[in-house]
């Protein structure tokens, strides 16, 4: 077995985040300010890039840059972005460097008008896509999938009557996971994949109409929560508000990415029906059921660890407690000491709170393990801050397989599941026991959705052919060989 790599990061990243407004004609609302809200709301999704658009009487202007939404926009680039639509995004790259080329939204001019568009997702047929359009003359800027998306739907809309009918049109064409916010010269336009595998919800604010990845956005900005687009629909808003829905020729099983529960969602998030903190709650009710141990405590590892360790503790009976502390102040642009000194950063950022767990046994409750790496200084944190026993629960099955649909798993090699057993996984992380929850468990906790699951990274069982092996830089890939 190869021997785990120090240079991927031990923890399972955020996808990107989309919004869309449109207002109406003489409406108080400033669609960038109301979309700089929205990103800030979706932030948790994407840390790398972000951008918005602006479509001032048919005319797109866009800003977009690395960092995060507070860091590219003040207040007078946000004033100078005057118009009745706009859309944005936050961008963790899954495909592509995280550099400006890559960033979004993309706005481009055609023969039949102007266009924009965000994308949240990957696209596992990017690459045959981007070489037959390269033959055909297309010349890349970026190496992002979206970029692909972008050509693919400005082909089809030549053979189209409408920006609507493209996208249809380029639904049968792309393949993978996308939820998309596009933005016409007249008109703003939602899309979700056939599978629905990435989440995008529509809400008002009074008569304008909005469109985000997560429903937490809609709160932010006081809007009323309509409903989420369905697995291949296509919303279309025209220039006087007038809302029209349209489906994909393609039909498909339901598969929402699962881990949109697990991890990825904020917890005040209601995703296709069911509410993201309670289904977190429900993964750790049901990790007390398959794996109870004796234990004075319960206490979860920040942020997204608490929700599973409260439901654990209900269940179980067993007090939960505040055992990390977690530094709020180091984000994105935190320098490490070192790629070898990765002990120090973990510190840095979490520290165990001894009086907490002096003499105790303690269960403690994470989303999932990548390399294990995390899990294992985690563990010698609280045992060093005096625990007695310290059991591993995490709220996830274990992680075997990579993803293609936008979520950046490594490869198979470098996870820790791969080849090891639950006990091999154990003696590696230093935990007293350790206990996965179970394929059947989390195909039920997320309680209202009536939609059907991917679970590929734990069970391999991809809903679509996909290529033999993940490439998160693809098309630079390509380019170096």
């Amino acid at each position: 077995m190869s021997s785990l790599s120090t240079t991927i990061p031990d923890s399972v990243h955020e996808e990107c985040g989309v919004f869309g407004i449109w207002t109406p004609e003489g409406s108080q609302l400033s669609p960038a300010h109301e979309a700089y809200a929205a990103l800030f709301a979706l932030q948790h999704r994407g840390q790398e890039a972000c951008g918005i658009a602006v479509n001032h009487r048919g005319v797109i202007r866009c800003h977009r840059d690395v960092g995060l939404v507070s860091e590219v926009f003040g207040q007078a680039r946000l004033d100078a972005m005057q118009g009745s639509m706009a859309i944005g995004h936050v961008r963790y790259s899954t495909t592509g460097d995280p550099r400006r080329e890559n960033a979004q939204p993309l706005a481009i001019t055609h023969v039949k008008g102007n266009l924009a568009l965000c994308h949240n997702g990957n696209l596992v047929n990017a690459g045959q896509l981007r070489r037959k359009l390269e033959l055909d003359g297309a010349i890349f800027r970026s190496s992002s999938d979206t970029e692909v998306l972008v050509y693919t739907l400005v082909r089809e809309r030549l053979k189209a009557g409408s920006i609507e009918e493209a996208v249809v049109n380029a639904m049968e064409v792309i393949q993978g996971a996308y939820s998309l916010c596009i933005m016409s010269a007249r008109k703003l336009i939602a899309a979700r994949d056939p599978r629905g595998m990435r989440p995008l919800c529509m809400g008002r604010i009074g008569e304008a109409v909005v469109f985000a990845s997560e429903s937490c956005a809609l709160d932010a900005l006081g809007a009323e929560f309509v409903r989420d687009v369905e697995p291949g629909e296509v919303v279309v808003v025209d220039r006087r508000g007038h809302i029209r829905s349209l489906h994909a020729k393609t039909e498909a099983k339901s598969a929402v990415c699962v881990f949109e529960y697990i991890y990825f969602a904020r917890p005040d998030s209601v995703i296709d029906g069911a509410s993201v903190e309670l289904a977190r709650q429900e993964a750790g009710k049901y990790l007390s059921l398959e794996h109870p141990v004796g234990a004075d405590m319960v206490m979860g590892v920040p942020d997204s660890g608490i929700p599973a360790a409260i439901g654990y503790a209900r269940c179980s009976g067993i007090p939960y407690g505040v055992g990390l502390i977690k530094n709020r102040y180091i984000g994105r642009t935190f320098i490490q000491p070192g790629q070898d000194n990765r002990e120090r950063a973990v510190r840095l950022k979490l520290n165990a709170l001894r009086e907490a767990v002096r003499g105790k046994r303690v269960i403690l409750v994470d989303d999932s393990i990548v390399r294990g790496t995390t899990c294992a200084r985690l563990i010698k944190m609280v045992r060093d801050a005096g625990a007695e026993e310290v059991h591993l629960r995490i709220s996830a099955p274990p992680f075997r397989y990579p993803c293609f649909f936008g979520v950046d798993i490594p490869d198979r090699e470098l996870l820790l599941a791969n080849g090891r057993t639950v006990e091999e996984m154990r003696e590696v992380t230093g935990a007293d026991s350790l206990g996965f929850l179970s394929l059947d468990a989390v195909r039920s906790i997320a309680r209202g959705c009536k939609l059907g699951f991917c679970d590929a990274c734990f069970t391999g069982e991809y809903p679509m052919e996909v290529p033999e092996q993940a490439v998160k830089n693809i098309f630079e890939s390509e380019i170096d060989a």
